[in-house]
């Protein structure tokens, strides 16, 4: 006969595979990437292809650059792009998806797009990556803590006391770490904090690892971003993994751990399928 501890435990099981499973579908997507060598073929440039498009050229022949090895070098620079980017994309699934199992929201109440207008004069749809709204938390416990540490939180961000009341609740930008001095992707970010504020929400970066410039740290502070790094402590109003703990209600940091070693055989056939002319 079960016990409710081996119920819980394989709750947490079922929970855990499901959520491993959208890292894992995320990150595998770096395996098959081929440098593209500026032809914008879709699907990148095989192995074949390289030699015949650089052993035809006369210079790059001479001086050998139509080696595999060559082929092999950039597979693998555009190949750890790829897998950032990619391990982003995971956690920022797994974030939305513990939002959703653990306040009880559904998808479209735990995500948020806006529309703004494009360069070229025609509506485009913005997204970010999840969102909390204090209504739609139905538990009342919950809805507490959330909005106990959002009241921190535009403290810490000096909102004015009088806009703090306009504000409907959190949106999310979630990100493996943050390292790119990309002036185009920080405006951007700018830009999609300012939309937050006026659609009445607060703006929240999470990351899951400590990886960020202090610069951009300071910048995006100094833009009314909320900064979440991943710090296994800390306070709830800088730390990702407290955050998640002692706000959310779920350890995001403990299933990492648990997952571990599955996450690190993902990573290493990635590499090691990128690592290969």
């Amino acid at each position: 006969m079960s016990t409710t501890s081996d119920k819980e435990h394989d709750a947490q099981a079922a929970q855990d595979a499901r959520y491993l499973s959208l890292f894992t579908a995320a990150v595998m997507k770096s395996a098959a990437y081929r440098p593209r060598f500026g032809q914008g073929k879709s699907g990148g440039v095989s192995l074949e292809d390289f030699q015949k498009l650089y052993g035809s050229d006369p210079f790059y022949s001479w001086v050998g650059l139509d080696s595999p090895l060559m082929y092999a070098a950039h597979k693998a620079a555009g190949g750890m792009t790829s897998i950032y980017r990619q391990v982003g994309v995971g956690c920022e699934r797994i974030f939305q998806a513990v939002l959703c199992n653990t306040l009880k929201l559904t998808p479209q109440q735990a995500s948020w797009k806006y529309e703004t207008v494009g360069a070229n004069g025609k509506p485009r749809f913005l997204k970010l990556d999840g969102r909390i709204q204090f209504q739609d938390v139905n538990d009342s416990d919950a809805r507490d803590r959330l909005e106990n540490w959002f009241r921190q939180s535009a403290a810490k961000l000096l909102i004015e006391p009088d806009l703090q009341p306009t504000l409907e609740g959190v949106v999310f930008e979630v990100r493996q770490g943050y390292k790119s001095m990309d002036s185009k992707r920080q405006n951007a970010d700018i830009s999609n904090a300012s939309s937050a504020y006026l659609h009445r929400y607060m703006p929240v970066l999470v990351l899951v690892s400590t990886q960020i410039d202090a610069t951009l740290l300071e910048r995006y502070q100094g833009e009314r971003w909320l900064m979440l790094r991943g710090m296994l402590a800390g306070q709830t109003t800088e730390s990702t993994y407290a955050f998640c703990r002692e706000v959310i209600g779920y350890d995001l940091a403990a299933f990492f751990q648990r997952n571990s070693t599955a996450m690190k055989e993902t990573i290493t056939a990635v590499l090691s399928a990128l690592l290969k002319a």
